[in-house]
């Protein structure tokens, strides 16, 4: 199975918005690599920090944590008095969602994008759960996804595949579609006028 090794979190001050992540989540201090400041998350994947010019375009990260995990990254925000939602539209500020029976909060980072810590994985508590997600509080996880790629049409009872059929004799005196060469001069001088180069038939 692919895992994912790293990916590239766009920034004006790279450095510093690296040590702001790593600090709120408790992870290893930053490493330069290059242009990039790397923040280490997993046993493989790394956060890429860089600096870009122009605007940047907000993205979702989202981390899982265990609850201890959730109490000691919620109790920095709270030090540094971090605003804070319980849903991705910043819809409800001030507050935490219980979402799959676990805990879920998002907070910004210095560059704009929107960071997540969750206790459960989305849809693990199902639709039976007291806080179901929303995304499986309105359809059952367990529903197959449509394919993308387009699927052929069933083909009739006994009939033969467009490219599975034979092909048609070539001339009077072949057999399975291919003339004797003989017979196939004569055959063709008599169907065109010409044989196969190009000459006219006597």
């Amino acid at each position: 199975m692919p895992v994912l090794d790293h990916t590239i979190v766009a920034s004006h001050d790279h450095r510093h918005a690296a040590a702001s992540v790593a600090g709120l989540l408790g992870l290893p201090e930053p490493v330069t690599l290059g242009h990039f400041a790397v923040v280490r998350v997993g046993s493989t994947t790394t956060l890429d920090f860089v600096d870009v010019d122009g605007p940047i375009t907000s993205q979702h990260y989202a981390f899982l944590v265990t609850e201890a995990e959730f109490d000691e990254i919620f109790g920095r925000i709270a030090e540094h008095v971090m605003p804070y939602w319980a849903d991705p539209g910043h819809g409800h500020p001030g507050e935490i969602n219980t979402w799959d029976g676990g805990r879920g909060v998002y907070f910004d980072d210095p560059s704009g994008h929107r960071l997540e810590i969750i206790t459960r994985p989305y849809g693990t508590g199902g639709s039976t759960a007291a806080r179901p997600h929303p995304p499986v509080g309105r359809s059952s996880i367990t529903e197959p996804v449509a394919s993308p790629l387009p699927t052929r049409p069933a083909r009739a009872p006994g009939r033969r595949s467009p490219r599975m059929r034979r092909r048609p004799r070539a001339g009077p005196g072949g057999r399975s579609g291919r003339p004797g060469h003989r017979s196939s001069l004569r055959w063709i001088c008599r169907s065109h006028g010409v044989s196969r180069s190009g000459a006219r038939c006597g």
